[in-house]
């Protein structure tokens, strides 16, 4: 699967929900995340694009790897992600087996998500509170078919627009949060 997605800067969450109101925006139940990410024992996934974690969702842990980026101005990356639980009902099993493969665990984003489906064209916008960092807007759409992509990018970019978000973010939640000066 390929995840397509842009990251906004938001500085009046309300002005945005309103928007999405009008549009007819289907919100769904809110969630919290918690994401563990991991650098790799002997490769720099900073160099390489990639990243690791253990992401618990309402204390539902899954692992999720993403490839590299594909090259273009709306990120595009392939994305593995699966659910631990019931065997690992916390992802516990899978953090002692990633240390004892040699993985390092790097940093833990903790956020508050609001997820809304934008109609028939499944693509979803989600608003981030995230710890340490502010607030956010991710416009996405997951593909299997590597030929949608350019399409998947313009119908992300022309979603931006129509909701007036202009401060675009490249950076990763990690990216920032590591960026912070107390780090």
């Amino acid at each position: 699967m390929l995840e397509i997605e842009q990251k906004y800067r938001v500085d009046d969450e309300s002005r945005l929900i309103d928007q999405l109101e009008q549009i007819g925006a289907s919100e769904q139940d809110q969630e919290s995340h918690v994401d563990t990410y991991y650098a790799h024992p002997s490769r720099d996934f900073r160099e390489t694009g990639e990243a690791l974690r253990i992401r618990r969702v309402n204390d539902i842990p899954k692992v999720t790897y993403k490839g590299p980026k594909l090259p273009g101005n709306v990120k595009a990356r392939e994305e593995l992600e699966w659910r631990l639980d019931p065997g690992d009902s916390d992802g516990s099993q899978m953090m002692a087996l990633l240390d004892l493969l040699g993985f390092e665990e790097v940093a833990t984003v903790r956020k508050t998500r609001r997820v809304f489906f934008l109609g028939e064209t499944e693509i979803t916008l989600v608003i981030d509170q995230v710890e340490s960092l502010g607030c956010f807007a991710e416009i996405e759409r997951v593909i299997a078919d590597v030929s949608l992509v350019e399409t998947t990018r313009e119908m992300i970019k022309s979603q931006g627009i129509r909701l007036g978000l202009e401060k675009k973010e490249n950076r990763s939640y990690l990216g920032m949060l590591l960026e912070l000066p107390n780090r």
